[in-house]
C-alpha cells in the first residue's frame, strides 16, 4: 500500500506526521519575524460572534497558528487527502475543532456540520479554492456558507521571505524558519445575502477572489516579495 493511501486510512500515521509537521512549522513561526495587519479587527468581530475564515489553498499551512485561539475556536474543514488528513491533525494539535468532509456526504449533510458548529459560537475556516483546485479560483462552498451563515467574512494570508515551494496544484508555500514573514487579515466589506440571481453571483464571487488577491499581495508586499500564487 503506497504511503499516500496509509495516511489516507490512517489517523494515526496522519497524527504521527502531524506532530512532525507540527512542531516544524511552530519553530518556524517561533523564529519568524511576523509582521501582522488586521489581527484587531478580527479580534473585534470576534467579541461580537463567529465568522467565515477563507484562505488560498497555498497560504494555508500556517493559518492554525495564525489563528486567535483565546478571542474565540475555529472549525477549519479539511478531506481524506494526505494533506488533508495530516492538516486535520495539525489543527486539533494547536487546539482547534477540525471537520473531516466526507466525499461520500452530501453537500447538505456537510452544511448541517458546519451549521451546528456556527450556533455553538465556533468560527468557520477553509481554503476557498478546496482540496484540490484549480488554484485561485472560488469555489461554491464559502460562498454558500457565507449566504447561509450570515456570518462576517474574513480572508487571510502569510507570506515569508525564506520559503520553498511544493510540487503541488496550488504550489503551496511552506515557511523556513529565521526569516522575515507577515500574515494578514482583512474582512470582507460586504454582507453576503441569502437570494441572489446568477449575475450577482457571480460578481460577488469576482469581488470576493479580487479580495483575496489583494490579502495575499499585501501579505507579499510587507516582506518585500511581488504577488504570487
Amino acid at each position: 500500500m503506497s504511503l499516500r493511501k496509509r495516511i489516507e486510512k490512517s489517523e494515526f500515521l496522519a497524527t504521527v506526521l502531524a506532530g512532525i509537521v507540527g512542531r516544524y512549522l511552530a519553530f518556524c513561526n517561533r523564529t519568524t519575524r511576523w509582521e501582522v495587519q488586521g489581527l484587531d479587527e478580527l479580534r473585534a468581530a470576534l467579541a461580537d460572534g463567529p465568522v467565515l475564515l477563507i484562505m488560498w489553498h497555498s497560504r494555508s499551512v500556517m493559518g492554525a497558528l495564525h489563528w486567535p485561539v483565546g478571542d474565540g475556536p475555529l472549525s477549519s474543514l479539511y478531506d481524506k487527502s494526505p494533506i488533508g488528513r495530516v492538516s486535520g491533525a495539525l489543527q486539533r494539535r494547536v487546539g482547534l475543532q477540525p471537520i473531516e468532509m466526507s466525499r461520500k456526504l452530501s453537500n447538505r449533510a456537510a452544511s448541517r456540520t458546519v451549521l451546528k458548529r456556527v450556533k455553538e459560537g465556533i468560527s468557520i475556516g477553509m481554503t476557498g479554492d478546496g482540496p484540490l483546485g484549480p488554484a485561485l479560483e472560488i469555489k461554491d462552498a464559502p460562498i454558500d456558507w457565507a449566504r447561509t451563515t450570515g456570518m462576517p467574512v474574513f480572508c487571510y494570508a502569510f507570506s515569508t521571505a525564506k520559503g520553498r515551494r511544493l510540487q503541488s496544484w496550488d504550489q503551496m508555500l511552506v515557511p523556513r524558519p529565521f526569516g522575515q514573514g507577515a500574515y494578514v487579515f482583512r474582512r470582507f466589506p460586504e454582507g453576503v445575502p441569502r437570494k441572489m440571481d446568477a449575475a450577482a453571483l457571480s460578481d460577488l464571487r469576482g469581488r470576493l477572489r479580487e479580495q483575496m488577491n489583494e490579502t495575499m499581495a499585501t501579505a507579499d508586499r510587507l516582506v518585500g516579495l511581488p504577488p504570487g500564487p
